[in-house]
């Protein structure tokens, strides 16, 4: 008897399956000028919704899958149980309504439907503030009925507290998440849990890494390997520690599958469904290749109990942790993605802020907020190879966020101050002295571990002091001084 598939309700309206099937590797089968048969694609969609896996992940680049997955819709009839949840994911730069509205309806008119039931968000860069025009702007969507609601993918846990903390009603945030990448399980879960986030797992199965297929297998040529997915997980097995301490965590997976009598990638899905917070894992599909339903639906019946998860963890202890937050992995070095940077996603960084020639060969930039121009002052200037910063409050444009969350109004003070600093030429790391000014003292830790988060590989000195700011709202307010190249070196000698 084949076990019933466990579902979870994301909003009002939207109940998923706890596995999802990803549509990624659309793209990947489509690479190199090869060309898929939509509807035959269509058609092999069938199979995982009559076995109750209705909902399928995609997104806006993933090649033709949102048409597929339209197609499929069409076929089906717009009563069947079937959730379809995509993302729209923007170059970086400035974001509009109709930017917004123009991705709402290409992914509507590829899905053939009127109203998107999830529409996840990703940002490349938080230095730049338009990450948060955008989700305003499905914000108006989803009052306009076109968006059944919103979710993110690739944020952290400072984002999304920041985003949380501004009002936006998220539901979700899909997040790299296995036996050999933990990180979601730290500081993200536990704060998605407490705000009813629900976590959606991918790369669950490592793109088939987790399998007992690679168990006592050689270790493979990396970069030759057959798909993107096996590209970007070699990139983790290799950052974990490589591969013979990935065997440990084979070795440890199979003894617990064979005593359950069920598959290694089986105890892969069910030890991340069991972790705080996850609502769902989402395993990709290979459509007309292979399916593995009956394997897969064999997670709702298997249960870990504390032996299982002591065998686990012995040997996730002897892996290097994967570094950084959830979505570390597209902004930040090490890049773990399929080439090992962002040239397949990205064509440029725009500045956040303008900037324009000021006296004396000064370069002053401007965040746009009310009250530089009504004060006559600058977000930061730069004059040789020092920038300095204005005090930075939880501002942009003429709205406040991170609402009454001093950890949130701090991260993104020290996003703005970040925004400044690259568009002067200079990066968080060359900040030689912060200034950090608190409204009430009582706030004064979450603020400082906020700072610590940011800066603690930097350790510039820092003061921090309980002052009368401006504006009620305002919690914290942050300014720095920045020496940019060889001079910050020759500094610290």
């Amino acid at each position: 008897m084949t076990p019933s598939v466990e579902r979870i309700a994301l909003a009002p309206g939207l109940e998923i399956s706890r596995v999802l099937t990803g549509l990624w590797q659309v793209a990947d089968m489509e690479r190199d000028g090869r060309t898929l048969d939509h509807a035959e694609a269509a058609r092999a969609m069938a199979p995982y919704a009559d076995a109750g896996f209705t909902t399928f992940d995609m997104a806006d680049h993933y090649g033709a899958a949102e048409v597929i997955a339209g197609m499929f819709r069409r076929d089906v009839g717009p009563s069947a149980p079937v959730q379809c949840l995509t993302k729209w994911v923007p170059e970086p730069g400035p974001v509009t309504l109709a930017d917004a509205r123009a991705a709402v309806d290409r992914a509507c008119a590829r899905l053939q439907t009127e109203r998107i039931d999830l529409m996840q968000f990703h940002a490349w860069t938080f230095a730049d503030p338009a990450w948060l025009d955008a989700l305003w702007h499905l914000e108006t969507l989803r009052d306009e009925g076109r968006i059944g609601a919103i979710g993110l993918t690739n944020v952290d846990t400072a984002h999304l507290r920041i985003a949380v903390a501004s009002g936006i009603r998220i539901v979700s945030n899909q997040v790299s998440g296995s036996l050999l990448d933990t990180r979601f399980t730290q500081k993200l879960a536990p704060y998605a849990a407490a705000h009813g986030v629900g976590l959606l797992c991918y790369g669950t199965l490592l793109g088939g890494f987790l399998s007992e297929r690679w168990l006592d297998a050689p270790e493979p040529e990396w970069e030759t390997l057959p798909t993107w997915s096996q590209l970007k997980y070699g990139r983790f097995i290799r950052a974990a520690g490589g591969w013979s301490v990935f065997q440990g965590l084979l070795h440890a997976a199979h003894a617990v599958a064979q005593k359950h009598a069920v598959s290694l990638a089986t105890v892969a899905s069910r030890w991340v469904l069991d972790q705080v917070g996850v609502a769902g894992v989402i395993v990709g599909a290979r459509l007309g290749q292979s399916a593995h339903l009956a394997d897969t639906a064999r997670v709702f019946a298997c249960t870990l109990d504390d032996d299982d998860r002591q065998r686990i963890a012995v040997a996730q202890a002897a892996c290097t942790p994967i570094p950084g937050d959830c979505g570390d992995e597209y902004r930040t070095p090490p890049f773990l993605t399929a080439s090992g940077d962002l040239s397949h996603h990205v064509s440029q960084f725009p500045a956040p802020f303008a900037t324009r020639r000021g006296a004396d060969g000064r370069t002053l930039a401007l965040s746009g907020t009310v009250w530089e121009p009504m004060a006559g002052y600058s977000r930061a200037v730069r004059k040789g190879n020092r920038i300095h910063v204005s005090g930075t409050t939880a501002t942009h444009g003429s709205r406040p966020i991170g609402g009454t969350d001093p950890a949130a109004q701090t991260h993104f003070c020290l996003d703005k101050i970040t925004g400044a600093l690259q568009s002067l030429g200079g990066r968080l790391d060359d900040v030689v002295r912060t200034r950090v000014f608190v409204s009430q003292v009582h706030n004064w830790e979450p603020i400082a571990r906020a700072h610590g988060e940011r800066f603690g590989h930097i350790l510039p000195a820092n003061t921090l002091v309980e002052a009368r700011l401006i504006g009620d709202e305002y919690l914290v307010e942050i300014e720095v001084d920045a020496i940019v190249g060889d001079d910050a070196r020759e500094d610290a000698q």
